[in-house]
């Protein structure tokens, strides 16, 4: 994924003059990845005597949601490719919170099912989330809209790229004026 800038809309003339298209706090990808990282690391002493780590918990929630569900099913879900899912699966497996078979109506698919401890140990994962909205100290409507937003993230970036006109001028708007702006030294 590439980053953008958090103003780029539909520019107007000269409005990307006095932007710094390279400056990392206004980068969107700088904002994500650390907010991704430090979201992810609150959950840890949560989940570490659970013994999941946070991918595995994801995994967990999607089986609690639906149980059984296909390997295929599952890698979909949480979007990640089976060389992602397989080894989150077998360590699971190894914890004995699931088990992993193939499925009887198609040799070819795996039936990722919970054991009696994994779907046990979802009373002790109700926990988490009141835990973490306290921690974060935002509002459900702010958690709500922030869902919201990132899920429209994930869906821009995820579908095929367009080629407007919109989007070749806008593009052809942030280069142009890139090319004006003076380089800038090392020291400022």
């Amino acid at each position: 994924m590439y980053c953008t800038l958090t103003n780029v809309g539909t520019p107007g003339a000269g409005e990307l003059d006095d932007t710094d298209l390279l400056a990392l706090d206004r980068q969107v990808c700088f904002a994500l990845a650390v907010a991704s990282r430090t979201v992810i690391a609150l959950y840890r002493p949560l989940l570490e005597p659970m013994g999941l780590t946070h991918p595995q918990y994801l995994v967990m929630l999607a089986l609690w949601e639906h149980d059984p569900r296909s390997g295929r099913e599952l890698a979909g879900l949480l979007q990640l490719d089976p060389g992602t899912l397989t080894p989150l699966l077998k360590r699971l497996e190894v914890a004995g919170y699931l088990v992993r078979r193939r499925d009887r109506a198609d040799e070819r698919s795996l039936a990722v099912t919970l054991t009696p401890t994994g779907r046990a140990l979802r009373e002790r994962a109700l926990r988490i989330p009141p835990a973490i909205i306290e921690r974060l100290g935002m509002g459900i409507d702010q958690l709500q809209d922030l869902h919201g937003v990132l899920t429209s993230v994930i869906a821009a970036a995820t579908s095929p790229a367009t080629d407007s006109p919109a989007t070749r001028a806008d593009a052809t708007a942030v280069a142009t004026a890139a090319q004006r702006r003076p380089a800038r030294s090392a020291t400022g």
